[in-house]
């Protein structure tokens, strides 16, 4: 537990049997339970996440929002709900610093930054600097944020989580949990997080195909909340 609230990390991973063992082993011991839901991976990684102490869920469905929702759904008692990836490229011994300031009272959402933080060389490709300035830029015009990145590496309190009623399924899921914070009026922090370059190949921004799909998918939920009435959520939040 920190500070009395219990702590659940989720992570979803597709083919990441190289890196997952050094992701559980990083997170702090106050972190209560870590639920690794595997996407359909064919390398053994479920086995590794277990043989580390993990938890493990199974979505057979491919998609990033997929195997979130699928993690969030077996978590147990969560007072705040972290998200990371599986390919050790987010820090988790940075952990506190996004759960505190949820844990604290300060905030009910918080987003590690890897613009505002330090980005190792490499590890943020040409197309991903590009991807999340167009879509934070677009979002803080919309909506009157001051996103500065989509990074995956987050801490949310689990009721508002509820809230969110997050229903992407694929690329978009960390831009739609973003725009909904925006149209629910939760408490958003960013935090500057470290970021290094992943171990494996990318499914995303490692291939055109990836890039290609991700980048329609990101601008097109963000052009079909844009069309909504800008002082009324919709239906899915109320």
């Amino acid at each position: 537990m920190r500070k009395g609230k219990r702590i659940s990390v989720v992570i979803p991973a597709l083919n990441e049997s190289r890196a997952i063992s050094r992701v559980i082993a990083d997170v702090p011991d106050w972190v209560d339970e870590i639920v690794v839901a595997d996407n359909g991976s064919s390398d053994g990684t479920p086995d590794v996440a277990r043989r580390h102490g993990a938890k493990v869920v199974h979505e057979t469905e491919r998609g990033y929002g997929a195997a979130c929702l699928a993690g969030i759904a077996a978590c147990r008692n969560a007072d705040v709900i972290v998200f990371l990836d599986g390919d050790y490229s987010d820090h988790p011994d940075e952990l506190g610093l996004l759960v505190d300031p949820v844990v604290d009272g300060n905030c009910e959402f918080v987003i590690g930054s890897r613009v505002a933080g330090r980005a190792e060389r490499g590890a943020l490709t040409i197309q991903q600097r590009f991807g999340n300035w167009l879509a934070c830029k677009l979002m803080n015009g919309l909506w009157r944020t001051c996103y500065t990145d989509l990074g995956p590496f987050r801490a949310i309190d689990a009721r508002a989580l509820d809230r969110l009623r997050m229903q992407d399924r694929t690329y978009g899921w960390t831009v739609e949990m973003q725009i909904k914070a925006a149209l629910l009026g939760l408490s958003v922090q960013e935090v500057p997080v470290s970021y290094r370059p992943r171990i494996g190949v990318s499914k995303i921004s490692g291939t055109i195909k990836g890039t290609i799909l991700a980048g329609t998918k990101i601008l097109g939920l963000i052009g079909r909340y844009a069309l909504r009435p800008r002082l009324t959520a919709p239906a899915s939040l109320r």
